[in-house]
């Protein structure tokens, strides 16, 4: 389906070109939903969501506009100034060179290296042997963000009242820069067998750690409130 055919060809081309074109489009149009959304005070705003510390604060507030419509311009044209220096006066600064070779059907690399961006997404794609299960698990890294509210079970909704949570985000993002790394490096031992480590940590830290974390915070929670009842 996504390739159009049987192999990679000019239908492949157009199909990702065309996806190229709509996404922006489609980035521009939930950005405009959620400030939206955030103006009217709906679907975002639940018990403490808008305030770090996980409490609600109704005395101490700052409407929407104009102080933080005025503070983000700040730094979107902050933003488009050093786009602008970039694309009108450095326009191959963050382009690879091998994008200078010309194309040869007959010889090809001898291992896909994807932008830095991508290199995580890539590593986990490429620690699992079979096809089909690797691009399942190159897509479920991203939509498993979707269900982090779901998997935190702790009561205690700001990270700085939680010492282990803390822990447990920095072990998760310095998986996410190994994985980073692995995916830049070439598909021989041991860098296959470190990537498949790093992808199954991935996705423990949001099956098995964060849910255990947020029960043994709840259970300690439990365990001193009913001592001091007692």
């Amino acid at each position: 389906v996504i390739w159009g055919g049987f192999s990679v060809s000019n239908a492949t081309l157009n199909r990702f070109f065309s996806l190229h074109y709509l996404l922006p489009f489609l980035l521009a149009a939930l950005a405009v939903a959620h400030l939206i959304a955030q103006i009217n005070n709906t679907l975002l705003h639940v018990h403490g969501s808008s305030n770090p510390n996980g409490v609600t604060s109704n005395g101490d507030r700052y409407a929407m506009h104009p102080y933080f419509i005025f503070k983000d311009l700040v730094t979107i044209f902050a933003f488009f100034l050093v786009l602008s220096i970039i694309v009108f006066f450095y326009p191959n600064l963050l382009g690879h060179s091998d994008n200078y070779i010309p194309a040869d059907p007959m010889v090809t690399p001898a291992s896909i290296v994807p932008e830095w961006y991508l290199l995580p997404y890539y590593a986990i794609l490429r620690s699992i042997p079979n096809k089909l299960l690797g691009v399942l698990a190159m897509f479920g890294s991203l939509l498993i963000l979707l269900i982090l509210p779901l998997t935190d079970l702790s009561r205690i909704r700001g990270n700085q009242f939680r010492p282990a949570m803390k822990l447990a985000f920095w072990f998760f993002v310095v998986d996410f820069f190994i994985l980073m790394w692995i995916g830049s490096q070439h598909p021989n031992s041991p860098y296959v067998e470190i990537g498949q480590v790093a992808t199954a940590f991935y996705f423990a830290w949001f099956l098995v750690i964060v849910p255990f974390i947020g029960l043994s915070e709840n259970t300690l929670i439990d365990v001193a409130t009913s001592s001091k009842k007692r």
